[in-house]
């Protein structure tokens, strides 16, 4: 079975002044459909560049991506913002809830982008909300909500379109530990119904909640494997441990 997002030996660098700064340094992995899986490392670790890659965000300096087995690389400004659209469903740790539009139409926005006609665009949101327990509140404005429930509405809006796969950046980063507890619980919810979800965090309580662990340290792979495994929470030497050298 082809992988839902395929990294092959990819790099990131970054221009810094008269300095090149190697984010990410020949990353190999794959995830297939159906997983989820935690990315996981401290500031500096190469994960944010690991996701803005997944996001189509950013392209790999070198190596290949693929996400549905198309190479991200190879595709223009217009292209990416199709994929984006069409094949991630996006869950930041701000929520980005426009203030001004009901909890409906904030699900409907990357619906709109796609080009899904009005009618349908209201089919599939009210799905979604009912599917994280707000289908009764789709006429409140976001700050009518509290955290936890403006952050489940993002989760609607990452699901409404019925992407390859669900990105979450530190998704309770702004919760108190009870509601991030409980947003967690549907995001799990959200993998057991068959979605592949792909958990960016710095921390490793949150990054047990998946099936499979990625940990980042320097640009490196230095983990990979099972979130039940305790090797996958110590921070190994970069020298002996990394993966795939």
């Amino acid at each position: 079975m082809q992988p839902v997002i395929e990294f092959r030996d990819v790099s990131k660098r970054y221009q810094m002044g008269d300095s090149v700064v190697k984010a990410a340094d020949h990353i190999s992995f794959s995830i297939e459909k159906g997983e989820f899986l935690a990315i996981v490392g401290q500031s500096g670790s190469g994960k944010s560049t690991c996701m803005n890659i997944i996001g189509c965000l950013d392209v790999p300096t070198e190596g290949i991506y693929l996400l549905d087995g198309k190479n991200v690389g190879e595709m223009n400004k217009d292209e990416l913002a199709v994929i984006r659209n069409e094949k991630l469903g996006f869950i930041f740790q701000q929520y980005n809830l426009l203030p001004k539009l009901n909890l409906m139409e904030n699900v409907e926005v990357p619906l709109m982008y796609a080009g899904i006609p009005k009618e349908k665009r209201h089919i599939l949101a009210k799905e979604a909300l009912a599917k994280v327990g707000l289908e009764n509140k789709w006429k409140h404005l976001p700050n009518q909500l509290s955290g936890g429930q403006q952050q489940r509405v993002s989760i609607a809006r990452a699901l409404a379109g019925n992407p390859s796969v669900i990105l979450a950046d530190e998704p309770t980063g702004a919760l108190d530990s009870k509601t991030g507890r409980e947003v967690l619980a549907m995001l799990q919810r959200v993998h057991q119904e068959g979605n592949t979800v792909v958990l960016i965090t710095h921390d490793n309580s949150i990054a047990k909640t998946a099936q499979r662990v990625i940990r980042l340290d320097d640009g490196h792979i230095v983990y990979d494997g099972s979130a039940r495994d305790p090797k996958a929470f110590v921070q190994a030497e970069i020298s002996l441990e990394v993966v795939g050298k």
